[in-house]
């Protein structure tokens, strides 16, 4: 009987707080030159590795890393191996096993002399501010925030609290995901950096999908970084977090607060398409890769201040995968852990579905999805994509479990968070845009497409390995009224009538609110 009235005081208690602190602001933007990053020097290690690994010219070299561990493990070898710039930016970098080692590697590059730049939206950066705050007092090191809050920084609700009259400019937030070595590799994708993303969280994990890149799409990649970097949406760390706990900070808390250092990381010696880890081919002077035409698409910095939620919409990269799909004449795969097509994207399914064009598209069960609301949006389209001819899957978190394709998820909750496309067995889209309304109108995204038929089939292999052994196929019932579940073990196959794997409540929550919540929130 006591915790109602505890909660409310509480609440009210911070609601206090909030208003007090919604008078702050963010400092005055600084004036500062553009930076923009040097050209490529063809004599670094990278480069020259690079340049042995097949054709020059307008060639794009990609590999598929739908590993975590040799995701993770690129990024590092190209952090160590550096000479001249690492760029990085992402939508969240967490203080973390995953987190500190990656900027441990940071931290020593700037120190040999790499010129390291670290772009992080301010979203989730409560936990790691410290940490990236100490970096940049690192020689040659830089650390600045993407759309930041002025205040109440200790967590995500109380910096939205503090800030209520700013909700429409911080709603906006920073989704795209860079690591780039010497203007020579990069590792683009769907992947955060934080241990749910590569395999190493314990309470969930996340099957993603990653590209290393070669070639002169890294020009397209570090313009597009220059471009965020001197936005006027972007802040110097220290701007933002001058002290903590009341104090100045400098480079010697890094090792103060960062710790012993972390192990070599456990590698297995392929990954499910027969590589093996790329600091083996970097070792060997010579990567594995597959050759084609690639373009960089991305959206600007200022994408949300800048235009109205039709101008964003009609520019973005979700509207540039949708040309994508659109072009298709024969099939097209593709997963989004977030699949809200709305009705513009559902008039495009079906567009494919009369000129028939094959369509199949992997996302997230109820149970699998880490966004319960959204799912409310995606199930308004089920039955019609099903109607449609549409082949539809749903990731279950128990299949997941069970299969060891990519690496042990053990008690952790298996989610899909892969964002890639294939269109006509030749072209391949990785990248950071989920299908659905906040990719399309109020986050900035990236992503890469390259055209080669070989790079085509091992993601399909790889979509391949979801949809048969960790997945759900969906169909509707004979009377066309109900969506069933198929799981198929061995010979045996199980026909489900509800979500699977969901509790009552779940699914109880989800129809209550689901025609509630309106589709641009999602």
């Amino acid at each position: 009987m006591n915790r109602l009235p505890h909660w409310i005081g509480r609440a009210f208690l911070a609601l206090c707080v909030a208003t007090l602190a919604a008078c702050g602001s963010l400092p005055a933007a600084p004036e500062r030159a553009p930076v923009r990053a040097e050209a490529t020097d063809p004599h670094t290690p990278l480069a020259t590795i690079a340049a042995a690994s097949g054709p020059s010219g307008t060639q794009t070299g990609a590999r598929l890393l739908p590993l975590g561990a040799y995701s993770l493990d690129a990024r590092l070898q190209l952090a160590e191996r550096a000479q001249r710039s690492l760029v990085v930016q992402y939508y969240q970098f967490e203080d973390d096993a995953t987190g500190r080692r990656l900027l441990q590697a940071l931290r020593d590059a700037g120190l040999r002399g790499v010129q390291v730049r670290v772009l992080v939206d301010d979203l989730y950066t409560a936990r790691s501010q410290r940490l990236l705050l100490a970096l940049s007092k690192t020689p040659n090191t830089e650390v600045r925030l993407y759309n930041p809050f002025c205040c109440n920084r200790h967590g995500v609700l109380s910096r939205f609290l503090a800030s209520p009259h700013e909700f429409g400019r911080l709603n906006h937030r920073m989704h795209n995901k860079l690591f780039a070595a010497d203007g020579a590799m990069a590792v683009v994708g769907g992947r955060n950096i934080a241990d749910d993303y590569f395999l190493l969280g314990s309470a969930q994990n996340f099957i993603d999908m990653d590209a290393l890149l070669v070639g002169p799409v890294l020009q397209q990649l570090q313009a597009v970084f220059d471009d965020y970097w001197n936005s006027r949406l972007v802040w110097p760390i220290a701007e933002i977090v001058p002290l903590v706990d009341g104090q100045p900070v400098d480079a010697g808390d890094f090792d103060r607060w960062i710790g012993a250092r972390a192990p070599a990381l456990a590698l297995p010696g392929v990954d499910l398409l027969g590589y093996a880890p790329v600091g083996q081919d970097l070792d060997a002077g010579r990567l594995a890769l597959h050759w084609g035409a690639a373009q960089v698409i991305a959206d600007p910095p200022t994408k949300p201040a800048s235009m109205s939620a039709d101008e964003a919409l009609a520019t973005s990269v979700t509207m540039q995968v949708w040309g994508l799909l659109l072009a298709a004449r024969d099939e097209v795969e593709l997963t989004s852990p977030y699949l809200v097509p709305g009705e513009k994207g559902m008039a495009a399914f079906q567009d494919l579905a009369q000129r028939k064009v094959r369509l199949t598209l992997l996302t997230n069960s109820l149970a699998a999805n880490d966004e319960p609301l959204v799912h409310t949006g995606y199930v308004r389209y089920r039955k019609r994509l099903l109607a449609s001819g549409a082949s539809l899957y749903e990731l279950s978190p128990e299949r997941t479990r069970a299969d060891e394709q990519f690496g042990m998820f053990g008690k952790s909750l298996g989610r899909l968070h892969s964002k890639t496309a294939v269109i006509d067995g030749r072209q391949v889209f990785v990248g950071s845009m989920n299908l659905d309304p906040r990719s399309a109108t109020k986050n900035t995204e990236m992503g890469v497409v390259v055209d080669n038929a070989a790079l085509a089939q091992e993601m399909l292999r790889v979509i391949e390995v979801s949809k048969t052994r960790s997945a759900y196929r969906l169909r509707l019932r004979d009377d066309g009224q109900a969506v069933e579940w198929l799981a198929l073990d061995g010979a045996a196959e199980t026909v489900l009538t509800d979500e699977p794997e969901s509790t009552f409540w779940q699914r109880l929550v989800n129809r209550l609110l689901g025609p509630l919540v309106p589709e641009t929130l999602l």
